[in-house]
């Protein structure tokens, strides 16, 4: 095998192993003999397994395909980041989808979205990146609609499609400006060729408003809590955690990276958007009362925190969104699977069913209180930590009226998830959840999560390491 075939497989090992993984549930699919769905799930998760653990080695820098494609050591952890949630949230799914008609089907969807993800964290073109962007919406929106029987579960895959369908196309309009105004897609050239004129300016909020619509930036957030509650719980963590995740990633790079001349514009963008997200994702959760929706307006706030980080503009800023989104990883995986195991089992999601949860299930109630206390930013949690580093990054700019409105809101935030906590272990019910097994694979991914919200935060050679591999100005 020559050199450059061997560098091919490596710069697309993520992409390439992925693709395997779809290629062999086919297979699966479309052989005569039925496997049962327990045998699927133990196949699935052990091939996620050897994914994740094979994206720790044979790791190397490079660009193909004319530098649409580029990998980079620090992308290569952004891609097991998602493996790592995409792992987790498989063995959560477990109680749901044994029983389930369609468990390859929902793989295959899953891990298409997944696939397309991985393109647009490597893309170096913008044509790239959006092709990678519709790779991974499409079969998005077909999983909320997983739950054929229910109609909510119909209206949130069409509320997607619908919104998706429009911030697609404030995306594709901006690239056309962009490209008309600098001749160029590539993102190693764009930077040279922007000059703040109006027009390009103007493709940028259009731009800045396609990324806002994919990580639920307020005002363009509507369609959030509406498709987290109609969905599947597995397909809402996924959407809350992974999809946003990957949008970050490459919105963090497009700004630092490619949007840097025109700095000064959407720093001042970012922070009024910072602002809104999070004073209007915390007042809109402490109205909610079904969990699903409770955490999809948290996921909201989380946005406006990470934006703030965002608007740091530095070394430090990227640090510590990625850090950041590695503790929220475990964090709301680690709410959303309590929820998932008890939806699926008792079909129960409101907080008022939560009442005197820990006298019945003190397991389940322990882990979704960590989670619930990390993504409060409660020492000595992690997502204390992730939240300090945070604001320290968006202080590097001296805006100390932004810091303050963020640590506000952060007090604000204790109220509603102490909420939770407080109907858990305080509030009294005639007729609580009834005690319930947990399985061993849903056990183990619950564990994990409530291992990582306690100790990243204690060992600090994650986030040097992160460090180290970042970018700024």
């Amino acid at each position: 095998m020559s050199d450059m075939t061997t560098q091919f497989f490596i710069l697309m090992k993520f992409e390439l192993l992925v693709a395997i993984i779809i290629f062999i549930l086919l297979f699966i699919k479309v052989g005569n003999n039925e496997w049962k769905n327990k045998t699927v799930l133990g196949v699935v998760n052990i091939l996620l397994l050897a994914n994740f653990v094979a994206g720790f080695f044979m790791n190397n820098d490079g660009v193909l395909f004319g530098n649409t494609f580029q990998t980079t050591k620090l992308i290569e952890l952004q891609k097991n980041i998602l493996n790592l949630g995409t792992l987790i949230i498989s063995t959560q799914a477990y109680t749901w989808l044994k029983s389930h008609k369609h468990v390859l089907e929902f793989y295959m969807l899953l891990l298409s979205t997944l696939l397309g993800m991985f393109f647009m964290i490597s893309s170096g073109n913008l044509l790239m990146f959006y092709l990678g962007l519709e790779l991974s919406t499409i079969p998005l929106a077909a999983l909320c609609n997983f739950d054929l029987e229910k109609r909510q579960s119909s209206e949130a895959a069409m509320k997607l499609i619908i919104s998706s369908a429009f911030s697609s196309g404030l995306l594709l309009f901006g690239i056309s400006l962009v490209y008309g105004s600098s001749g160029t897609l590539n993102f190693s050239e764009l930077s040279q060729h922007l000059n703040g004129s109006s027009l390009q300016l103007f493709a940028f909020i259009l731009l800045l408003a396609g990324f806002a619509f994919k990580i639920s930036v307020v005002p363009f957030h509507l369609w959030t809590a509406d498709v987290y509650e109609g969905s599947p719980v597995p397909v809402t963590s996924f959407l809350s955690v992974i999809s946003k995740a990957a949008f970050l990633f490459v919105f963090v790079s497009v700004l630092y990276n490619v949007f840097k001349p025109v700095a000064d514009s959407w720093y001042n963008m970012l922070l009024l958007l910072s602002v809104l997200t999070m004073v209007i994702g915390n007042l809109f959760a402490i109205r909610q009362n079904n969990l699903k929706r409770f955490l999809a307006f948290s996921s909201i706030t989380q946005m406006g925190f990470i934006l703030v980080g965002v608007s740091g503009s530095s070394q430090m800023g990227t640090a510590s969104v990625i850090y950041f989104l590695l503790i929220y990883v475990f964090s709301n995986l680690g709410g959303f699977g309590v929820v998932a195991f008890v939806s699926a089992i008792t079909g129960k999601e409101t907080i008022d069913d939560y009442k005197a949860f820990y006298k019945t299930n003190p397991f389940l109630a322990w882990v979704l209180t960590l989670s619930l206390f990390s993504l409060a930013g409660i020492p000595p949690t992690a997502g204390f930590f992730g939240k300090f580093f945070l604001i320290m990054a968006g202080a590097g700019k001296g805006n100390y009226v932004l810091i303050t409105l963020a640590a506000l809101n952060m007090v604000i935030s204790l109220y509603y998830y102490l909420k939770v906590v407080k109907a858990m272990f305080m509030d009294d019910n005639e007729q609580p959840i009834e005690k319930l097994t947990v399985n061993t694979l849903p056990k183990l991914a619950l564990i994990i999560c409530a291992l990582g919200v306690i100790a990243i935060g204690f060992i600090h050679p994650i986030y040097d390491y992160i460090y180290s591999l970042s970018f700024g100005f």
